[in-house]
């Protein structure tokens, strides 16, 4: 029975907030919710009448389709059904409904990966991480292989447990005779307990998998309370596909796409690609080696976010796509052999395909498991094998041969990559985006995602000279300053990719080379890192008072690690080492002072009343109902498909509303009596030339967030807030030069005075050389960067004391809520500091361009009041015409600063 006196909204807001659920979850559980106030669980179902109620309110659930209560919600891979499942079931707890629950897997390793998820709560994906309830006492779970010992059934209604029932269609029919059999441990046949519950659950997951098999009647003989079944394609699988008929919520891959929710898919070739005269083989070969030189991309990519960000390693993989088994051994022999990139894939090769035997079938399965933990696999081959539950999130590359373009452009090819390995996408496109390779295919491929009715809406790359992607091989290394690396032994760049190290080292005033100078050089820059929140300036580092303090510091951090250096001999004269460093420190650093601006006062926002200006207003027309059909019947999967499912609102006004929440400066609850004004006007426009509620509805339903977003570019016109003094404060007032990270290819490095040919490919290439800079090696993102740095790097520019291209958070500047601004260039000179960015002539009025600016201006300005070393700090913005052969500094200055 369900428990009086209880605020099932509350329950649901809190089950949202603490599993994050995202809208396409959250708006599934309001129907579960929706639902359940239909149902009396301490009552005999009228399953006829509840549909009846049911397919009123919608209009796509036609039948249960079962003798129980049965609905689908068919959301697309990767949004979250485990999750869902975890919050439904919570839901139904919480709200006293139900305590027994029934979850069915179709296949092995669905099943085990739920009961992972059910059940280990170190697990990331564990589904009730953040249920209170369920961390002072989790379900018991009972499985296909422990249900003989009686757990869940013996004592359950005593201690009032929560019981999850995992199961796997295979093991039930195996067992079916032994499942019905008496127990003595449980004093029923097992099945027979099930189905005496009055308040059991199922759970159908995958439900496409084995909805029309004959094996699967005797599990739905159980007769649940309430059927939930979960899938991505709502349709029986098989040569006739029948759709279900039970759909009551659809969220396709388009809406994951369009929401961010997955992986963006692109398709890559090769450089004007033309495959006449190439036979089979030829053209496999092509790709799979165009599909290695991708993947060692996008491993390089992914090392070096990894570095700059601090977030967890993703190690990625390829995935081919055989045609048969035969076809899948001869690629493998390919790979592995030593012609296939000197061998580099030799042992690195996983062969998945129905015909393995015994170990050779266990270890494809057992790197297949662990190909999101180690790195001992890159290349996975398969037969038709890899479907439904293989959730991994580091599948990069697909490379499936001898596929059709509709064949590719499907969610059972594109599924098994699209899971984002953040949990969320990035905005760096190498890590948010899942790329197939398709030569041959390439323009089918292109022309298909461009249809007016594809859900898969394909970027197009190209590869080789002069592509998108080089297929040069990539190393990640770490440019650490010269003065550093000779004072601590921090391996410099050339020794990184094994070329022998150049006389940087001997350009710096100190150089240390023992083992125990090089570790107390270390701790000395470590304290002065840490200074910069206690000093005024850097000059104040040399004083006796701190040179002291300094010593004292460095003293015990070495006390602290005498315990685990063994071998110790000598001590070096830490006051002589604390005064070298230092000098070398100050000398070589460009002061940037971290400052916060924070309101002085407390500061309230709201919108000022106005009436909605509709005279621009969109004239949207309702979704045609035969189109949405025609999609349906194609497997066309996309927004205008989900309309007409998605649940009914009580007011026209509400699907308009709900969009308007979630832009964060909006507050609902002050703002509610505004929102409902603007959205009332806007349906009234819909009506001045809509014919029938139904239309009107169909408009405000399929387009509410475009309306929405109409309305909110006026609020934001009439956006108040009290006023507020700000007061900028200094938190540290320097930060030291930290290694920067990128990425490196042995045949793409230039000097910095040599430009790259084509220009375009600037980006490509790491430069060498500055004689002001504390780098050695560089990147730029075009030419004029490049040509800047050579003008402020040449004897010429003799007023130049230092420059450096700042790496992330060297600085704090947002020029828009949580969007930092890293500037181009920071130059020191004899009487100034400048901040400098360079564009090209067509973006210096681009808008982004411009809030950056003013952002920059912002911070110069704060920055000059806690200046204390004299100079006057500037932000140029320059063009790259200002950047000409006869162009100064001081020229430069004069015109941009």
């Amino acid at each position: 029975m369900r428990k009086p006196h209880i605020d099932e909204a509350k329950i649901k807001r809190g089950i949202g907030q603490r599993l994050s659920l995202r809208t396409p979850q959250e708006e599934s559980l309001d129907i579960l919710a929706d639902v359940l106030g239909l149902m009396d669980f301490g009552q005999p179902t009228d399953v006829k009448a509840l549909l009846a109620e049911i397919a009123a309110k919608y209009s796509s659930v036609e039948s249960f389709e079962r003798q129980f209560p049965s609905l689908c919600f068919a959301l697309a891979t990767g949004v979250g059904k485990t999750r869902l499942m975890g919050a439904m079931i919570t839901y139904l707890f919480q709200t006293g409904r139900s305590r027994n629950f029934f979850v069915l897997a179709p296949n092995t390793t669905i099943y085990e990966k739920l009961i992972d998820d059910f059940s280990v709560q170190s697990s990331p994906k564990y589904v009730f991480r953040g249920i209170r309830e369920f961390a002072q006492k989790p379900p018991v779970i009972v499985t296909g292989d422990t249900w003989e010992q009686g757990r869940g059934v013996r004592g359950s209604d005593l201690f009032d447990d929560t019981i999850i029932n995992i199961f796997n269609v295979d093991k039930i029919n195996k067992d079916a005779g032994r499942i019905k059999g008496f127990k003595e441990t449980i004093g029923d046949s097992y099945f027979d307990y099930l189905a005496g519950l009055d308040d059991l659950v199922m759970f159908m997951d995958e439900a496409h998998r084995y909805r029309a098999k004959a094996a699967t009647k005797a599990i739905f003989e159980l007769s649940p309370k309430l059927g939930i079944e979960l899938t991505a394609t709502p349709k029986t699988v098989g040569a006739k596909p029948k759709d279900f008929k039970n759909v009551i919520y659809f969220y396709g891959l388009g809406n994951a796409m369009a929401d961010g929710y997955v992986k963006e898919p692109a398709v890559l070739t090769r450089a004007d690609f033309r495959k006449d005269g190439l036979d089979q083989d030829q053209l496999e070969q092509i790709m799979l080696e165009d599909g290695v030189h991708y993947h060692n991309h996008v491993d390089a990519e992914l090392d070096l976010y990894a570095r700059q960000t601090g977030r967890k390693r993703v190690h990625p993989f390829m995935l081919v796509v055989a045609q048969n088994t035969e076809h899948a051994a001869a690629i493998r022999a390919k790979i592995e052999s030593d012609s296939f990139f000197n061998g580099a894939f030799i042992g690195r090769v996983a062969e998945v395909h129905s015909k393995l035997k015994g170990d050779e079938s266990n270890e494809a399965m057992d790197r297949l498991v662990g190909l999101e933990t180690t790195n001992d696999t890159d290349i996975v081959i398969h037969v038709n094998k890899l479907k439904e539950g293989w959730d991994v999130t580091n599948l990069y590359t697909i490379v499936p041969l001898r596929a059709s373009a509709s064949e590719i452009l499907t969610e059972q090819t594109l599924g098994r990559g699209l899971r984002l390995p953040y949990g969320e996408r990035t905005g760096n496109p190498d890590v948010d985006r899942l790329t197939v390779i398709a030569h041959d295919k390439f323009q089918d491929i292109v022309d298909r995602a461009k249809a007016d009715d594809s859900v898969v809406k394909l970027k197009t790359l190209t590869i080789g000279e002069g592509g998108d992607i080089s297929d040069d091989v990539k190393v990640i290394v770490e440019s650490v300053p010269a003065h550093i690396a000779a004072m601590t032994g921090a391996a410099t760049v050339e020794s990184q990719i094994g070329l022998e190290v150049n006389d940087a080292q001997s350009q710096s005033e100190v150089t240390y080379n023992t083992p125990i100078e090089q570790e107390t050089a270390k701790d000395i820059i470590h304290v002065l890192n840490t200074m910069g929140r206690e000093v005024s300036g850097a000059n104040e580092l040399t004083t006796a008072d701190r040179q002291k303090e300094i010593v004292r510091r460095v003293s015990v951090i070495q006390e602290r690690q005498q315990g685990t250096l063994e071998g110790i001999i000598e001590t070096p004269d830490l006051e002589k080492m604390v005064a070298q460093v230092t000098k070398v420190f100050t000398e070589n650093l460009i002061e940037i002072p971290d400052i916060v601006v924070l309101p002085s006062n407390e500061v309230n926002f709201w919108f000022e009343d106005f009436d909605l200006d509709t005279s621009n207003q969109s004239r949207f027309q309702p979704i045609s109902e035969r189109l949405i059909i025609q999609q349906l019947r194609d497997e066309i999967r996309t927004e205008l498909a989900r309309t007409l499912n998605a649940p009914k609102e009580e007011r026209v006004e509400n699907y308009i509303v709900k969009h308007l929440m979630d832009y964060p400066d909006i507050d609902y609850d002050s703002q509610a009596e505004l929102l409902y004004k603007l959205a009332g006007q806007s349906v009234a426009f819909i009506q001045s030339y809509a014919e029938g509620d139904e239309a009107i509805e169909s408009i405000a339903l399929s387009h509410g967030r475009q309306l929405a977003e109409f309305i909110y570019r006026q609020m934001k016109k009439h956006y108040r807030q009290t006023p507020a003094e700000y007061i900028p404060k200094v938190t540290r007032s320097y930060r030291a030069f930290t290694g920067r990270q990128f990425s490196f290819s042995p045949t793409k490095q230039l000097f910095l005075n040599q430009a790259a040919k084509p220009l375009s490919a600037t980006k490509n290439f790491v430069f060498k050389g500055g004689n002001k800079s504390p780098d050695h090696f560089h990147k730029f993102d075009s030419d004029p960067e490049r040509r800047f740095a050579v003008l402020i790097d040449s004897d010429f520019e003799s007023d130049v004391l230092r420059w450096l291209k700042p790496a992330p958070k060297q600085f704090r500047i947002e020029y828009d809520t949580n969007k930092p601004y890293e500037p181009d260039f920071v130059v020191e000179t004899t009487h100034m500091k400048l901040v400098v960015e360079v564009k090209a002539d067509r973006d210096m009025q681009d808008p982004v361009v411009l809030e950056k600016k003013r952002a920059a201006e912002t911070w110069v300005t704060h920055a000059n009041q806690f200046e204390t070393g004299g100079k006057t700090w500037k932000y140029l913005l320059v063009s790259e015409s200002d950047i000409n052969a006869s162009a100064t500094l001081k020229g430069i200055v004069a015109k941009c600063g």
